[in-house]
């Protein structure tokens, strides 16, 4: 699925409604997903962010396996409605999905082009009649410019945050980011997996080149954000990831709709957010 607004040309799969490519003034501004790196773009994380401890959890007195970041990412989406501008895809609950998580629901994400910005939706809209746990986020990852990288935030604050240990969070260990007029990307950064962020630090990450001009512009509602790129890798690209929920605490031992950031839908309800991603 192709979306262009004479600015911005966008290309969307229907496997896990990804977004493929960016494209402004012949610049190419998503990852390619080369495998050598990262086989993945732009992933839905859905119903789950993040790990789970021992990779299952427990609901109703019964354990279901769960696989990092959930399963919406590998589904086909159904596209639901589309423009030359904006399109909607949706995934529904089946017999498959209720082995791994025993909800019904309807996930549908949505993009559409807004001058130099892509605006992509979240609606979760619980079709059972029990409330549903889950959490939601984005995992977008751009290219990166020659030279020094730096990322900006929207606050003077130096930023507060956490990292992983074998795929769960750190709880009680906290860094700092130094922002001084922007923190730069440096080789290592991600040695130990994702920066973690929490407590609504800040609600727009920039992605600036060696002269600190804006080249990215990702903004957002989320309470927590990650940041990534591979480790050990020096990879040629950065993911800015609003997030809705997170992993699990190394030392977490409770049920689903007891993990930290978890979100409650009652029946009937729906849950909708979304973020922006300006390409300058």
């Amino acid at each position: 699925m192709i979306l262009d607004n004479g600015i911005i040309q966008a290309r969307i799969s229907k496997h896990g409604a990804e977004l493929r490519s960016a494209v402004k003034n012949g610049r190419e501004y998503m990852w390619c997903a080369d495998p050598a790196y990262w086989g993945r773009t732009s992933p839905v994380l859905f119903p789950i962010v993040g790990g789970l401890k021992d990779k299952r959890y427990i609901f109703g007195g019964k354990e279901y396996p769960m696989g990092q970041h959930g399963f919406a990412r590998d589904c086909e989406f159904e596209l639901k409605s589309a423009d030359d501008t904006s399109a909607v895809f949706v995934l529904r609950s089946d017999d498959e999905t209720r082995q791994k998580y025993p909800f019904d629901f309807e996930l549908e994400i949505g993009y559409r082009l807004e001058g130099s910005a892509l605006i992509v939706s979240w609606r979760v809209i619980n079709k059972g009649k029990d409330n549903m746990y889950f959490s939601i986020g984005a995992h977008p990852a751009f290219n990166l410019k020659d030279g020094v990288n730096y990322f900006g935030f929207d606050t003077d604050d130096d930023i507060k945050y956490k990292l992983l240990s074998g795929g769960l969070l750190d709880k009680y260990t906290e860094y700092t980011l130094k922002n001084n007029d922007g923190a730069e990307i440096v080789k290592g950064m991600f040695d130990k997996d994702a920066l973690v962020v929490e407590d609504g630090q800040a609600h727009e990450v920039t992605l600036c080149g060696s002269d600190r001009q804006p080249y990215v512009r990702v903004s957002f509602d989320a309470p927590l954000f990650g940041l990534w790129s591979p480790a050990g890798k020096d990879a040629p690209f950065v993911c800015i990831e609003p997030w809705y929920g997170r992993c699990d605490g190394a030392d977490f031992d409770g049920t689903l709709e007891e993990r930290d950031h978890c979100m409650s839908l009652e029946p009937a309800n729906e849950f909708y957010a979304e973020y922006s991603i300006e390409f300058i």
